[in-house]
């Protein structure tokens, strides 16, 4: 008996025992599911959080009160932390000698934002930033200018939109010069933000930026708010030096003791990568432990069903054994319909998860056209080799059974 006749065989018993043969499949479909998807989607995500760190810009710090990525059990107490205000803000930048580079920024979302007959959704983020935001992070206008010191220090009523934004206020003309409003405040704008797409569900163009001191005046309580401080050092050798100055100013600054831990966060953009990076490995060792514990159940499985055809066929067996077929060309029929049957639900899985990876990064690339998807080809080679691993390991011994059965009795088998 040739393979592809082994083959068809496994492909018969699949049809004659559909329940029976579904739920085994199922189990190894299961398992190769989670497997692929898993792997595809956080390797996605993996590689989007990745891009829009960028921001940061190289070489460059994050200082803010609370983790911009937070997965442990302290975020209550996190919450408790006193906020960095804008003149504690003000103090380090004036203190830092590493580095001129700082930038001081704070953000609120839920804005709507109106121009004449026009007006966006109530979603639009409205930050404060300083002269040097565009200098410390990795954002650029495409049209129009930044803004410069002398509007943050006179607080005049400036403001640069992103690409959203102008899509719905400005669709037809420039918005270069044109007056917008925000809860009755009224700006000129001086500058379009360059396109930069979304990431995890937020459009990164949805927003309006304006001096951080009109956003102290009109927008929030200034001893009330906390700001973020980006800090760009020099070069990648002064990274780690400005760290450490920075990190001993603010706790100075803040009043931390010696002994203390910081009340502040400070992260290098390759920091936060890495707290994404471990948050995943960890969801991905967990979907791999439970696909190989869905794979070794099913595994179980395929053993059980192929000790049910051996039964069954007995008789056969005693046949082709009387007829001189030899113990290996036994082994290797029932080991090929173990394979078989191993990759059908492998094969389901792989589909399956490829086609729900897919899906997932359909849904994020409608608010973040720059995500692309991944292809696990690594993944998808491992699935089926363990796929055919599994048809060995546990088709070997109902192979062995039906090699060893004795002639005399095969054929007498009723």
């Amino acid at each position: 008996m040739n393979a592809l006749e082994s083959v068809s065989i496994a492909v018969d018993a699949v049809r004659s025992q559909k329940l029976r043969s579904g739920l085994t499949l199922l189990s190894i479909s299961i398992g190769v599911f989670a497997i692929i998807a898993a792997t595809s989607i956080m390797q996605t995500l993996e590689r989007a959080v990745t891009s829009q760190l960028a921001d940061l810009g190289e070489n460059s710090l994050l200082i803010q009160r609370t983790p911009s990525i937070n997965f442990g059990t302290n975020w209550a107490k996190m919450r408790r932390r006193k906020n960095i205000t804008y003149m504690q803000a003000k103090e380090f930048r004036e203190r830092m000698a590493t580095t001129h580079m700082i930038t001081i920024s704070n953000e609120n979302p839920g804005f709507t934002v109106k121009a004449g007959e026009q007006s966006t959704n109530p979603d639009v983020s409205l930050i404060g930033i300083d002269d040097m935001y565009f200098t410390v992070n990795a954002v650029s206008v495409s049209s129009g200018r930044p803004i410069t010191e002398s509007e943050v220090a006179t607080s005049r009523p400036v403001a640069i939109i992103g690409e959203d934004v102008v899509g719905s206020l400005f669709p037809r003309g420039n918005p270069i010069g044109k007056l917008i409003t925000l809860k009755n405040q009224t700006f000129q704008v001086i500058g379009v933000l360059t396109r930069k797409g979304g990431i995890m569900g937020q459009s990164q163009d949805n927003r309006v930026l304006i001096p951080i001191s009109v956003f102290n005046k009109y927008y929030t309580w200034e001893w009330d708010a906390s700001v973020d401080i980006s800090v760009k050092a020099i070069n990648k050798p002064m990274l780690a030096e400005t760290m450490d100055e920075a990190t001993g100013i603010m706790r100075a600054l803040r009043g931390v003791k010696p002994w203390e831990q910081n009340n502040f966060e400070i992260d290098a953009n390759d920091a936060l990568s890495g707290q994404f990076s471990g948050f995943s490995t960890a969801l991905l060792v967990v979907a791999w432990i439970s696909g190989l514990g869905a794979l070794i159940a099913a595994g179980i499985g395929i053993m059980n069903m192929m000790l049910v055809s051996v039964k069954e066929r007995t008789r056969e067996i005693g046949v082709r054994k009387a007829l001189g077929a030899r113990r290996r060309w036994i082994i290797r029929q029932f080991l090929i319909e173990s394979i078989t049957l191993c990759q059908f639900g492998g094969i389901i899985g792989v589909l399956g998860g490829l086609t729900a990876s897919w899906g997932v990064t359909e849904l994020l690339r409608a608010s973040t056209p720059t995500i692309a998807y991944v292809f696990p080809t690594t993944t998808v080679i491992f699935s089926v080799v363990i796929c055919t691993v599994i048809g060995l390991a546990f088709g070997t011994y109902p192979a062995w059974r039906a090699a060893n059965l004795d002639p005399i009795e095969a054929l007498r088998y009723e």
